[in-house]
């Protein structure tokens, strides 16, 4: 039943690399300038180790990801909801359904190519994790529940080439508890001021052209 935004789940999540046969014009660098900066909030002049440099940049690298990411995966989830709920309430049967979902591809891929070609590798791994979080399920699943196992294998070796793994799962006690605790930040409404106090300056809004689609069933 998540058909419907297979394409927008799988190009978002492994980037702007698999999108076309030629390639965008040359992206910017990923967040390489966070790497150099300190959180405005830290004062001290205490001489950080090697190891809590890394870690900083890494969590600066999260923090900024999750902000461009995270609302791809919260519109998703809505659109997925009314793509379930048309099929269900329309009835549709498998030919039916089948011209629909190629219609909501064909919309999706209208509405989001130019975010799917702004995205980056490592944007692509957190929107994997936060699919799975959000939908149910993870991007491997998706595929393979409306492309059979063939089609999942497919593009799971296809991410393992963009370091991405379609299979990933969301682990919010261990592996994924630091993406946990940002959604939690985001869900409390002080998303804004912790940016702030990383970055010095306000986050940029991720603008999303629109949480439904217009796309109808259509029969014979």
């Amino acid at each position: 039943m998540k058909r419907g935004l297979l394409i927008l789940c799988v190009l978002l999540s492994l980037g702007t690399e698999v999108l076309a046969q030629e390639p965008a014009s040359a992206p910017e660098p990923e967040v390489e300038y966070y790497d150099f900066i300190e959180p405005s909030s830290v004062t001290g002049r205490r001489k950080r180790s090697a190891k809590e440099r890394r870690a900083w940049r890494k969590h600066y690298r999260l923090v900024y990801n999750f902000n461009r990411v995270y609302p791809y995966a919260l519109v998703g989830r809505k659109l997925m909801r009314q793509v379930d709920s048309t099929i269900e309430a329309d009835h549709l049967d498998k030919g039916v359904r089948a011209r629909y979902i190629n219609d909501v591809e064909k919309e999706l891929l209208r509405l989001f190519e130019q975010d799917i070609r702004k995205t980056t590798i490592s944007q692509g791994f957190v929107l994997v994790k936060l699919v799975d979080r959000e939908c149910g399920s993870t991007v491997y699943d998706i595929i393979k529940d409306y492309e059979g196992g063939f089609a999942a294998g497919f593009w799971n070796l296809v991410g393992k080439l963009f370091d991405q793994d379609l299979k990933s799962q969301y682990d919010p006690l261990d592996k994924d508890k630091d993406i946990e605790e940002l959604v939690r930040i985001w869900d409390s409404g002080s998303w804004d001021e912790f940016y702030f106090e990383i970055f010095g300056k306000w986050p940029e809004k991720t603008v999303i052209v629109t949480d439904r689609l217009s796309t109808q069933s259509r029969r014979k």
